[in-house]
């Protein structure tokens, strides 16, 4: 597939060997450094390198184990959109997390001014994890989406195999 120019330059974060590497991890986290070189047909060394590059960058953040929430027993998940007091994002991000069931939060734009990803075992579940963001200083309001099912779930290959 050709790149698009647009988004070409000099200090890419990721080349088509980075992406091939990634794209690899992707699939299969377990594979090793040496495995990796010997399926790219590149030397260890270079392998490690991409990796300490792509680490010391910050494009590769970690390689934890993808899990199924729902077969852990929190079947349901919702979203919530949060408004809060002004000034105050700091300190409500870290009441959040310190809520477990709260898997992710990002500050946004609109009419809300966090929206978060949280997961709960059941409708019963959910209302005490609602209550406790509720709970957490510097939240005027709260209204949260249930997720019927996830069409497209979290995905990084095509914007690797845009670059490959």
């Amino acid at each position: 597939m050709p790149s698009d120019p647009q988004i070409e330059h000099s200090d890419q974060a990721v080349d088509a060997l980075d992406a091939r590497l990634l794209l690899l991890l992707t699939d299969e986290p377990r594979l090793g450094v040496l495995e990796c070189s010997r399926r790219l047909g590149v030397a260890r060394g270079t392998v490690q390198a991409r990796l300490d590059r792509l680490v010391a960058r910050g494009v590769l953040t970690g390689f934890p184990p993808a899990l199924d929430l729902a077969a852990m027993g929190y079947g349901l998940t919702a979203f919530a959109v949060l408004e809060i007091a002004q000034g105050r994002r700091h300190e409500v991000s870290q009441g959040l997390a310190a809520i477990n069931e709260v898997c992710e939060v990002h500050a946004t734009t609109g009419p809300g001014d966090l929206f978060a990803r949280v997961v709960a075992r059941s409708n019963a579940d959910l209302q005490r994890v609602i209550d406790s963001i509720v709970d957490v200083p510097g939240v005027q309001r709260l209204s949260t989406s249930i997720a019927l099912s996830t069409p497209v779930p979290p995905r990084v290959r095509p914007l690797l195999e845009r670059v490959t």
